[in-house]
């Protein structure tokens, strides 16, 4: 008899992992594909250093093709045009078609940059979302050192994912001390978020604190509950909203060098498919990671829809970070089993969260247990130790996927001596 098929959409953090996680836990009793956008796994939390010449692009890259041959997993680097759930087929880039009895859902999102008129690399603001943009980002970084001026860095209203943009702002101006251009480049942080630090979370430990503290320390103005009307060349409109909604005050920021996270969308090929996503394009799913309509489809990753933790007068989404992402795989691989078993899933992420926020010369670490409140852990601290621990984990992350490893024991320990499990009790 043919084996079963397990289609992984996606190589990215989540993606790469769940193909290896998965492998492990089906063994041979299952076939694993991956289906990627490419054949390169790119670090995706390095992309700041990129951005300031603290890293070139190859050294945050793996090739995914010998990693899976050696792992016994297919692989294709083709991408997907369109899923189509109902036929239990992914349509690919050329035209080809891959069948699949399970399919897991890790493809990250689409930048939305065209909501914004005058956002993203291919207008007038830079990214960090993906290391293409990061690399051009850093171009035009150095060019800007040479003829330095204003800076504004952020969020756009939807963004869900602040930690980058702090990560940032901070290492600029780290970069630009030690350049010695610092007192001659006014910063400004500009976000969605109602009050700093609050990073789609309503805030981990104090965060409020302790970043309101670095941003003053830094010298380094904030704008809290912004949102972005447009960005012309070198001008960038913002609004300031009240909490019933209303304008506040209208900022006209000139700037020399911009960085703005957008918001996030569900990705083309998933986008609009009745049952499967909401109408963001984000993959619907229940407690075991299943899709309550087609319940041979997981999701994990960004491309999950989450709600927001609350209402904020600006429209602010929940991260997924590292840890709660590897979460969702440990459940996915865990309840993959059980299905093959003919039983029902049982198995539930903790969606733990553990953050290092780089600063460049030191950072803010958190641990959120669970990552959405109220919560078991709520702790947040700073030190130079937190940039060291980045570095550390960067170089313990890329080992991994070059390994074709998810959760080697000695983790698997380290995280239990840490009480940060994966899976709910």
């Amino acid at each position: 008899m043919t084996k079963p098929i397990i289609a992984v959409l996606g190589a990215g953090l989540g993606g790469a992992i769940a193909a290896f996680e998965i492998k492990e836990a089906v063994r041979s009793r299952a076939e694993v594909t991956v289906v990627s956008q490419g054949d390169v796994f790119h670090f995706v939390p390095s992309n700041p250093w990129v951005a300031v010449g603290w890293r070139k692009r190859e050294a945050i890259e793996v090739e995914l093709p010998p990693v899976m041959a050696r792992k016994k997993i297919g692989f294709t680097g083709v991408g997907a045009r369109r899923v189509h759930p109902a036929e239990n087929r992914i349509e690919l880039n050329d035209g080809e078609s891959l069948f699949y009895d399970y399919l897991v859902i890790a493809t990250g999102p689409e930048l939305a940059f065209d909501e914004i008129e005058g956002l993203g690399p291919e207008a007038n603001t830079h990214s960090i979302c993906h290391v293409a943009h990061a690399e051009k980002a850093g171009e035009a970084f150095e060019a800007f050192v040479r003829n330095p001026g204003p800076i504004v860095v952020g969020a756009v209203q939807g963004a869900s994912c602040y930690g980058p943009a702090y990560e940032f702002a901070m290492i600029l101006d780290t970069e630009l001390r030690r350049r010695k251009v610092r007192d001659r480049t006014p910063m400004t942080f500009v976000t969605a978020e109602p009050y700093v630090g609050h990073l789609g979370l309503d805030g981990v430990g104090d965060t409020k604190g302790l970043l309101e503290s670095e941003m003053r320390q830094r010298h380094i103005k904030f704008i809290t509950s912004a949102r972005v009307a447009k960005i012309a060349p070198g001008q960038m409109t913002v609004e300031e909203v009240a909490e019933d909604g209303s304008v506040k005050a209208t900022h006209e920021l000139p700037f020399a060098y911009s960085m703005m996270l957008p918001a996030f969308r569900g990705v083309p090929a998933v986008m609009g498919i009745e049952g499967l996503t909401n109408p963001r394009g984000f993959i619907l799913a229940d407690k075991h990671q299943r899709n309550p309509t087609f319940p041979n489809v997981f999701s994990l990753g960004v491309c999950v829809a989450i709600p927001p933790v609350g209402k904020t007068p600006v429209p602010v989404g929940v991260p997924k970070t590292g840890f709660m992402i590897e979460s969702m795989v440990t459940a996915i691989a865990e309840n993959l089993k059980e299905v093959l078993d003919g039983r029902e899933p049982t198995h539930e992420a903790t969606w733990n969260a553990i953050c290092l926020a780089d600063f460049g010369d030191g950072g803010v670490a958190f641990i959120a247990q669970p990552q959405i409140p109220p919560r078991n852990i709520n702790w947040s601290a700073e030190g130079g130790w937190v940039h060291l621990a980045k570095i550390g984990f960067e170089k313990y992350f890329i080992g991994k996927v070059k390994r074709g490893e998810s959760a080697p024991f000695y983790e698997k320990w380290a995280l239990d001596l840490m009480g940060a499990r994966k899976l709910k009790a």
